[in-house]
Formats: C-alpha cells, structure tokens, sequence
C-alpha cells in the first residue's frame, strides 16, 4: 500500500443503556449514502470475542474490564486511522473514558451525539430486553450526560427514522471542530 490515507470519520452515538442507540444506529446506516463500521461493545460481547460466563465464573471480571476497554478504544482508533468509516454505540461510563478518547482521536472527524431517553422509557426498555443487570439504564441516566457538550442531541423516544435523518443531515453540516474535543472531559 502506498501512502497513508485520510482517517476516517467518526459518529458517535451516546446514551444510557437502553436509549435506543442500537435502533438509531440501524436507521442510520439504512439511509447513510457511505458504508460504516457499526462498533459496540455489544458486538463483541455478542461474537464471543470473551467467553463472558467463563470469565463471570473463572475471574474476577474487574480485574479484566480496565484492558478490555482499553483494547476497544485503542482499536477505534487504529480503524478510524485507516480509513475506515466508524458508527459507534459507546457509553463513557468510567471517569477517565472521555479525556482518555479524547487524547486518542485527537484531530480525527468526531461528531458527538447524545440520545436522550426518559427515566421511565429506560427502565421499560431494560426490562423488555431482559440482558441488562437490573438498575443499568437509571445508572446511567442519572450520570450520563452529566458534564459533557454534543454536536447533536436528540430525543430517544423520537422515531428513529426521523432521528437518523435529522443525525446525518447534521453530520452533512458540520463545521470546525467536535464538542466531543470541549473542556475538560467528565
């Protein structure tokens, strides 16, 4: 391969658990004109990356969670740095999380995109889902988007159709840097 390419653009969708990010990102790449990479630690949960019953019984899951994470945000970053076109499903749950991503995709095309759900949808949508530890999305909501600045904020009870258009005719709009890059990072 000759030369370096330009990294690649990313969106970044950002909720509670259970605020539809998965259903946004669906709708987003079913009216996007470009191919993205759908990332989410789901997914890799999902592809038995980890055997996570394994770990749940055999290790202590905390003492793995810290280079599970690191390993994703450094691997973001490396596939944004190739070229490649990223969707992805991130809760920045964990102090440290957001200053680390931000050091990480620094000067990279970020457009930060906050899902706001509802405490009572939330608490709906963890327990139709069943796959949540009791108690993740109000967790969540309570801290969430405590602190940080988007580029987008949307509704997360909105269709999500109407929201991924609204998401990429904004993304089409952008101008000067990301909010994701604002002050101090939560």
């Amino acid at each position: 391969m000759t030369g370096q390419p330009d990294p690649g653009p990313l969106i970044f969708l950002h909720g509670a658990s259970s605020a539809g990010k998965t259903t946004l990102a669906r709708a987003v790449l079913g009216q996007a004109d470009r191919p993205f990479w759908h990332l989410s630690i789901d997914h890799l949960r999902d592809s038995g990356v980890w055997d996570m019953p394994v770990l749940r019984q055999r290790a202590r899951w905390r003492d793995h969670r810290a280079p599970y994470f690191d390993g994703f945000h450094a691997a973001l970053a490396a596939i944004l740095q190739c070229g490649n076109a990223v969707l992805l499903e991130h809760i920045l749950e964990t102090p440290g999380w957001h200053a680390d991503l931000q050091r990480r995709l620094s000067g990279l095309d970020v457009f930060f995109v906050a899902l706001h759900t509802p405490r009572a949808v939330l608490e709906r949508r963890e327990t139709i889902r069943g796959d949540r530890p009791a108690g993740s999305a109000l967790a969540d909501f309570d801290s969430v988007h405590v602190g940080r600045r988007y580029d987008l904020e949307l509704d997360g009870t909105a269709p999500a159709r109407d929201n991924a258009r609204i998401l990429l005719d904004a993304w089409a709009l952008r101008a000067g840097p990301s909010q994701f890059f604002s002050g101090d990072a939560p």
